[in-house]
């Protein structure tokens, strides 16, 4: 019974399961009442610490970031965003929706209307007890064009929102059986009237009040008090994030004592960090997909000859082994893998192809250097990623440039606003999101400026469909449209590779959702006594 005592053992550690609750699941797994004793040993060994600083040394941070929720865009806010904000669900480690604020989701008039009940109790950060009109009010602002957030895209389908007592009633206008799974975007933090007054305020009802915000520099907070699950989340008194961009400055900060958990560790040096004393590197697979990114409405990536020479030139096998040293899997040029609900294992695999890529260039008419755009906090081994692209460009008598661009400011000046560029995603919580999210015409964050009308078509239809066969089809059919004319190239779904002081903090969590246990790992860990 091991995978249930691991599971079993991981509610223990996260304080979601008292010893008596555990002997009792073990003897029903069939322990006995001395094994099951032993187990329990085992895993309350690890429970929970309260108490003292945990710090944390983070790639992706820049002078321009902001608290507003609706504005985050790379890894460090949202690290930060999930200390301080609290979220209508989540996803768990175990791909299951968690409910948060939200107590249930209800569905009516086959998915065209959802009434989210409210969580009685919780509160935020000033004092103020969470309603379904803070919770309305959230919706509204994030699903309003106007309000530039980065979940706009997977809200654009509602119509209507009212609250009503404890009661969200939400309106679409065409069915979406996946609604519930879209309420786990980072972005959609729940703010005291939705963040109107002030969105930039750093208040929801996460378990860190914010106590330090420096931009580019660092961040901190306090532990919140009235957290609502305070014996799950928080364990620490304080948390603190310093932004360390260099990769080199990140191991030093954590061999030296200065934090006690580094994010971004590079694959080739993961063998050298294994050796350093008392310190354990974490890696787990999930949805995390790191990318080349043209603007297909941008010459010369408008022709799509262009980029599929550009998609052949893409050697993705040696990629994965010399940039990731194998820590993920080839990518297909669609950002969905094994990992998504109702993937299609059928589709080709798009290969290294030279002589084809060669015959397409030509197509394109285009002659002259092709500006790539990286930098080092693009995702880990960006700049040798650019560079080995470079070389098998050549190969196919394509000419590459890669431009090296400062890491401070880079997600807020070039992507997605170079029509040429590195960049990462981790992933959503269903296809329908990841799609809605980037690449439906229109979506706030379409960083590839896709249109295509007959995607958009498939995508529309697969969110109101029940029938899981169709629906399958209907993703298949929507990858390989995207695959084909898009402007995405996947290289490959890599690891997310942390590195933890192991002999100071303890609780770390594999979570494939996102990196640093899905956002979590300040809240989530402890530090041992």
């Amino acid at each position: 019974m091991s995978d249930e005592y691991d599971y079993l053992a991981k509610l223990a550690r996260q304080g979601r399961l008292s010893r008596r609750a555990f002997l009792g699941r073990a003897v029903a797994l069939g322990a006995s009442a001395a094994i099951a004793g032993s187990l329990a040993d085992r895993a309350f060994a690890q429970s929970p610490i309260k108490g003292g600083l945990l710090k944390a040394g983070l790639r992706g941070g820049a002078s321009s970031d902001s608290l507003d929720p609706a504005l985050i865009s790379s890894q460090l806010p949202i690290n930060f965003c999930k200390m301080w904000g609290e979220f209508l669900a989540r996803m768990t480690p175990n791909a299951e929706l968690e409910n948060l604020i939200a107590e249930e989701f209800g569905a009516s008039d086959q998915g065209r209307t959802w009434t989210i009940k409210i969580r009685d109790g919780i509160e935020f950060h000033n004092g103020k007890t969470v309603t379904a009109e803070d919770v309305a009010a959230t919706l509204r602002r994030h699903s309003d064009e106007k309000s530039q957030s980065g979940a706009y895209g997977i809200l654009k389908n509602i119509t209507d929102i009212k609250a009503d007592g404890r009661e969200v009633i939400v309106s679409l206008a065409t069915p979406d059986v996946d609604f519930p799974y879209l309420m786990t975007d980072y972005h959609l933090v729940i703010q005291p009237n939705g963040g109107v007054d002030n969105p930039a305020a750093g208040i929801s009802a996460g378990p860190y009040k914010v106590t330090v915000n420096q931009p580019g520099i660092r961040h901190g907070g306090e532990k919140f008090r009235n957290y609502w699950q305070g014996d799950i989340l928080g364990h620490a008194d304080q948390i603190e994030i310093i932004v360390i961009n260099d990769a080199t400055a990140r191991i030093a900060a954590l061999q030296g004592n200065q934090v006690h958990m580094i994010d971004g560790l590079e694959p080739k040096v993961v063998d050298l960090v294994k050796r350093v004393p008392g310190v354990t590197v974490e890696t787990v697979t999930g949805k995390s997909l790191n990318v080349f990114n043209m603007f297909c409405d941008t010459a010369p990536f408008s022709d799509n000859n262009m980029r599929m020479a550009l998609k052949l030139a893409m050697d993705r096998e040696q990629m994965l082994n010399r940039v990731l040293r194998g820590y993920g899997e080839v990518g297909n040029d669609f950002p969905v893998n094994s990992a998504y609900p109702l993937f299609s294992d059928d589709i080709p695999q798009r290969e290294f192809d030279p002589d084809q890529a060669r015959h397409y260039y030509k197509k394109s008419g285009h002659s002259g250097p092709i500006v790539l755009r990286t930098s080092d906090v693009a995702f880990p081994g960006a700049i040798d990623a650019a560079q080995l692209y470079q070389q098998t460009c050549a190969q196919a008598g394509i000419t590459v440039e890669v431009k090296r661009e400062p890491s401070d400011g880079y997600f807020a000046e070039v992507w997605n606003k170079q029509p040429f560029s590195l960049s990462e995603w981790s992933g959503r919580a269903s296809q329908d999101q990841m799609y809605s999210t980037a690449y439906l015409s229109g979506a706030e964050w379409n960083d590839t400026r896709f249109s295509n009308e007959t995607f958009d078509q498939l995508i529309m239809a697969a969110r109101g469909e029940f029938d899981q066969a169709k629906r399958k089809q209907m993703y298949h059919d929507a990858a390989m449209v995207l695959k084909d004319t898009g402007g995405l190239i996947v290289p490959y779904f890599n690891q997310w590779i942390n590195a933890v002081a192991s002999d100071k903090v303890g609780g770390w969590v594999k979570d494939p959702n996102d990196d640093m246990s899905n956002g979590y790992a300040l809240a989530r860990c402890w530090l041992k006594a």
